[in-house]
């Protein structure tokens, strides 16, 4: 009997060690490599991020002229960028379904094709034999671009997470991300320099098409695959991402995510406010709209010169929580400051340096937030857990423009303003910056106190020991895993 018991113990013991070992040996026998064509990838998406954003906000510079030209009223001219974010919301959560369900070539190509027909659409109302129609085609157009953008957004994680290794995902999410942001600069320098007379606006609908029609043809025609032959890390190699409806369930089960996406997608509502209505607070205390330009394009500028610097760091430490809890710090006080230095007259040099800052601090921590977002999550589709964090964002957005509108008190003296307006009153924007100060006040105090989490990807990388192939080389195109 104690023979047999020690042969039932030691071969308990033998199995156990079999199981232990078999995860490491199957995981030594698989090779991970890196594929040059994933900077085309990347380039792609990129391109076609910052086409969407150039189309989003192409009329918002230029809305005077397009008003007189086109004989549309302001309140017109506004929905052709609100409607950007009204849509983003319902169409969102199919965007994330696509994305995980079809994959990243089908996603892109179906966005760069609804991308470049929005754009030609939008050239329709220039041509006097269509007919006196031109809201209705400027909405179409602007609809399908809309779309278009809510599958982009979504992209840069999951290609992040299938193309790119370990130590270069925060970087390449960081790239695709933030060329939305310099879309939206391109935009606001392109079209009032484009448009010296209404004359030009058919030019500037026209150029813009260009860009959105390369996108086009470099997804439809250079994207072959979803994910690369073989998978360049622990985590693209042994990703298990949940169904959709499941994953959403876990989501919002998950608390420290919903943390993340309220706080999170607090600050992408307040930063679209912000660069909606940045001109027309500036413009009641005396600033041009070319100053409100320059700030605006500093606010882009200076994001993403942090975002570049903050990308590279957390890459190489891994230290997202701190990262991104700093950022948001920082952010709320560069907030705060420019609610104060915003209602003051002769304040050029200050507006521009918050506004800098604002942007270099509030932009940086947007890619490593959505990395965050997927390692809190994880196994959770990388297109599901970012396309929700934008889809509440874009919600928030929304009440927030209106709050910060509503706030507003008008004032029968015009004072210092230049605003070029119909109507004799001017808008008094103190309470609403006030509002907009306490809400990043709200969003970092809530993040900071709250948000907790493990690095769930991470950790699972971790777990399993790998050899990268070819001691972490690229490899030329086409080459396979031996």
């Amino acid at each position: 009997m104690p023979d047999a018991a020690a042969s039932g113990s030691q071969e308990t013991a033998t199995v156990g060690v079999q199981r232990s070992i078999e995860p490491s040996a199957l995981s030594r026998l698989t090779r991970y490599q890196t594929y040059k064509r994933r900077w085309f990838f990347l380039l792609v998406v990129s391109l076609l991020s910052c086409s969407n954003a150039m189309l989003w906000l192409s009329f918002a510079p230029v809305a005077d002229k397009i008003s007189h030209y086109f004989q549309l009223s302001m309140m017109e001219i506004n929905w052709l960028s609100l409607i950007y974010l009204v849509i983003s919301i319902p169409f969102g959560i199919v965007a994330t379904w696509i994305l995980d369900s079809f994959g990243l070539r089908c996603s892109t190509i179906l966005c760069a094709w609804l991308n470049a027909i929005g754009s030609v659409i939008r050239l329709f109302p220039c041509f006097p034999f269509l007919g006196n129609y031109h809201f209705l085609y400027f909405m179409i157009g602007q609809s399908l671009c809309a779309v278009a953008q809510v599958l982009v957004v979504f992209s840069p994680a999951k290609l992040a997470a299938l193309w790119f290794p370990e130590h270069q995902r925060a970087t390449a999410n960081m790239i695709a991300t933030m060329s939305n942001p310099l879309g939206v600069l391109l935009a606001n320098m392109g079209s009032p320099a484009l448009v010296k007379k209404e004359e030009d606006i058919p030019l500037m609908l026209g150029l813009y098409i260009i860009p959105a029609g390369v996108a086009c043809l470099l997804s439809s025609a250079c994207i072959w695959e979803s994910v690369p032959p073989t998978p360049p890390s622990v985590g693209a190699a042994t990703s298990t991402s949940e169904p959709f409806l499941s994953g959403m369930w876990i989501l919002l089960r998950n608390k420290a995510y919903v943390i993340l996406a309220l706080c999170f997608g607090g600050g992408i509502g307040a930063f679209s406010a912000f660069s909606a209505l940045l001109e027309q607070i500036l413009c009641v205390k005396g600033y041009s709209n070319e100053f409100s330009g320059l700030c605006g394009a500093l606010f882009i500028v200076f994001g993403t010169i942090g975002a570049f610097v903050l990308g590279l760091y957390v890459d190489r430490t891994k230290k997202f929580i701190e990262a991104t809890k700093i950022g948001f710090c920082l952010t709320t006080l560069a907030a705060i400051a420019f609610a104060v230095v915003s209602q003051m007259q002769g304040q050029m040099v200050w507006i521009a340096v918050v506004c800098s800052l604002f942007g270099f601090f509030g932009f940086s921590i947007c890619p490593i937030s959505f990395e965050l977002a997927v390692e809190c999550s994880y196994p959770v589709g990388e297109g599901t857990s970012t396309g929700l964090v934008f889809v509440i964002g874009q919600i928030e957005g929304v009440i927030i423009m209106v709050l910060l509108q509503a706030l507003t008190i008008q004032r029968s003296s015009r004072g210092p303003s230049i605003c070029q307006l119909q109507e004799d009153t001017i808008l008094d924007w103190r309470n609403s910056m006030m509002l907009l100060a306490g809400l990043f006040c709200i969003y970092s105090c809530i993040f900071i106190i709250f948000f907790h989490t493990p690095y769930k990807r991470l950790q699972a990388e971790a777990n399993i020991t790998y050899r990268p192939h070819s001691a972490g080389k690229d490899v030329e195109d086409g080459a396979l895993a031996q």
